[in-house]
């Protein structure tokens, strides 16, 4: 009898599937459900083509003066332009966390035996996913603006495009989370999302700011990020953090969003009693 009894399995260990498998279920609803909304698609491909086009056209024929200048425009100007195309998918992807609320989908998860930390890791992979494949859809064009592209500059520049569309999305959920209605949502980004890219040095660099404007532009994470992107694609062009340093604070704001997404998502409300 007592080797029988050893034998029967646990029902604790068995009905826990673990924080991969659910994280892994969620991103992949963020897939699907893209590809099943054509408009989606559609602006995926079209926006940073467009936003090309409008780049390429505009700038290509206000510096023409010679190719060198032409050059350090571009170099200067297209980090910029890929972290917008990054910052707008990443944050309002997380709109559909808004969607899931009121359609009842996030209460039912909520309710299933699986970690609060599946959902955040879910849902940040899948926006990040999203932005990254429109981020990289205007990579493509770097060789057209004089990018020689080796191994070294595509591993890095896909992986500063990664880690700026992770940290964005985690911020978007750290937005999200809270907020019951788009239209809150929308009020909170747009005071959020154009400060943070304006004073990211993609427009005018921080070296011709003044000194409070330089001093913000620097505690600014997103401008690492541009930095760094600048320093992958144009290594002869001067920048204002080496690689290392952009990379590391890239990083470390990675973290630092996921993890107050992590501790909104896990954070335990009591209510007084009557």
């Amino acid at each position: 009898m007592a080797t029988v009894a050893q034998t029967v399995p646990s029902p604790a260990k068995s009905s826990t599937p673990g924080i991969l498998l659910p994280s892994y279920s969620l991103w992949l609803r963020e897939i699907v459900r893209f590809f099943r909304q054509k408009a989606r698609v559609v602006g995926v491909i079209a926006s940073p083509l467009l936003f090309w086009l409008l780049l390429g056209s505009g700038f290509a024929h206000n510096f023409r003066a010679g190719s060198n200048e032409t050059g350090q425009s571009f170099a200067f100007y297209f980090p910029g332009s890929v972290a917008l195309i990054v910052l707008f998918t990443a944050i309002f992807s997380m709109m559909s966390l808004i969607q899931d609320r009121n359609e009842g989908f996030l209460l039912s998860v909520l309710a299933a035996p699986v970690s609060r930390s599946a959902i955040v890791l879910g849902k940040v992979l899948g926006g990040t996913t999203l932005a990254a494949a429109q981020g990289i859809v205007l990579l493509v064009f770097a060789p057209f603006i004089g990018v020689h592209l080796t191994l070294e500059t595509i591993g890095l520049a896909l992986l500063i495009t990664l880690l700026m569309s992770f940290e964005l999305t985690a911020l978007g959920f750290a937005i999200a989370w809270p907020m019951d209605s788009p239209q809150a949502f929308h009020a909170i980004v747009n005071l959020i999302l154009l400060p943070l890219w304006m004073l990211s040095g993609s427009l005018f660099p921080a070296n011709g700011a003044s000194g409070w404007l330089r001093m913000v532009m620097h505690l600014n994470p997103l401008t690492y990020g541009v930095d760094a992107l600048r320093n992958a694609l144009f290594p002869a062009t001067p920048t204002d953090f080496p690689l290392a340093v952009n990379l590391a604070v890239t990083v470390g704001f990675c973290l630092l969003c996921f993890a107050a997404s992590w501790a909104i998502v896990n954070r335990r409300t009591t209510k007084p009693a009557a």
